[in-house]
């Protein structure tokens, strides 16, 4: 069989592969903090005799785009939203994860989560004693007034982990957080934080939209190079045969 057939089933199914890396990005264009997944691929030659003319697509990592996406004022205490680049570090298992998304929620017993997950602190996750008032400074340091009625003047707590990984390190997990190679980084202090914000997607709906369009077409033309593939290898077999 000619080796055609090859390179049109194998751009067919990088183009359903980026059908839903494109299907996701859109999903979660409205998901706070998400960060838009790239796709890229590169091409390899199907191996055998003759000429060098058939190739296959070979996915490859495409990454993460860590482009700021916009932010919005929600005037909760205990919201922030990262300042440029950063990340805010999370306690899952034995080791750290990382997230755009701001929306801080307190537990029954004080501790701070993100989608489940506990906010690392200075010393491991974070937990609150009783307070009657919140808030959380540039640097990530938390704030608060006792509630214990003794106490009226704001104690500083605990602080908030901030890091800065490059983004040629970061890859997601299946639960949608971005992890690095090392189980821990340690803090920037230049990461700095706008309370009261929290940040949106970074995806284009319009961009995901549009490229969505254009590998519906890619597939249909992927398509029809498996049907003239096929018909290229009938009639060949029909002149083998001589009829």
């Amino acid at each position: 069989m000619d080796h055609l057939i090859f390179t049109a089933v194998s751009g067919a199914s990088r183009s359903l592969s980026q059908q839903q890396i494109h299907a996701n990005n859109l999903a979660n264009v409205n998901t706070q903090g998400f960060r838009n997944d790239l796709e890229s691929a590169m091409s390899q030659q199907v191996q055998g005799e003759g000429y060098a003319s058939r190739f296959q697509v070979q996915p490859t990592t495409g990454g993460i785009d860590m482009t700021p996406g916009a932010m919005r004022a929600t005037g909760r205490d205990l919201d922030v939203a990262i300042k440029g680049s950063g990340l805010i570090a999370l306690t899952s298992g034995n080791r750290e994860v990382y997230t755009r998304n701001g929306q801080i929620d307190v537990g029954p017993e004080g501790d701070l989560t993100i989608n489940g997950l506990p906010v690392e602190g200075d010393a491991g996750p974070i937990v609150l004693p009783p307070f009657s008032q919140i808030s959380i400074a540039e640097d990530g340091v938390i704030t608060i007034v006792p509630d214990d009625g003794n106490i009226a003047a704001p104690v500083d707590v605990d602080r908030i982990k901030l890091v800065d990984i490059p983004p040629g390190e970061l890859q997601k997990n299946p639960l949608g957080f971005l992890v690095s190679n090392a189980a821990n980084n340690p803090r920037n202090e230049d990461v700095t934080v706008a309370a009261g914000h929290l940040e949106s997607s970074n995806v284009s709906a319009i961009s995901e939209m549009v490229s969505s369009i254009a590998l519906n077409r890619q597939f249909e033309a992927q398509i029809k190079m498996m049907k003239a593939a096929d018909d290229l290898a009938t009639a060949g077999n029909r002149l083998l045969r001589g009829s």
